[in-house]
């Protein structure tokens, strides 16, 4: 049994109690980071990051990721974990027509791992 919620500016919502049978669905138009708790599991949390571009991905075991951008562009690209220091990280990429993919990297600085009292 779950109880989600969410009070993020960028979708707030109030999924009651059920169990056994699908939510109703929630849609997420609006950009920013939404976080999901459980009143029923405090434990529990979960991030969304809704992003008003097409070109987006996820990275890969590896901590890889591609993205089609299109040619001839200058482009900026941002990097997000929930866990990370700051808002974002991003770089500005000139993509050149004809030429193949511009490899960027990222490397981000993260909180510490928090501690969890009740655990044994």
């Amino acid at each position: 049994k779950h109880h989600i919620y969410s009070f993020s500016p960028a979708k707030k919502f109030d999924q009651k109690l059920y169990s056994g049978v699908a939510a109703a669905p929630q849609v997420f138009d609006k950009p920013g980071t939404v976080v999901l708790g459980c009143n029923i599991h405090d434990r529990m949390i979960a991030y969304i990051k809704v992003v008003d571009t097409p070109y987006f991905a996820k990275t890969d075991a590896a901590g890889v990721a591609r993205i089609e951008l299109p040619p001839a562009a200058k482009v900026t690209v941002s990097a997000w974990h929930y866990n990370m220091t700051g808002a974002t990280a991003e770089q500005s990429v000139q993509v050149k027509a004809g030429e193949a993919g511009t490899p960027i990297s990222f490397r981000l600085t993260m909180k510490p791992p928090a501690t969890d009292a009740a655990a044994p």
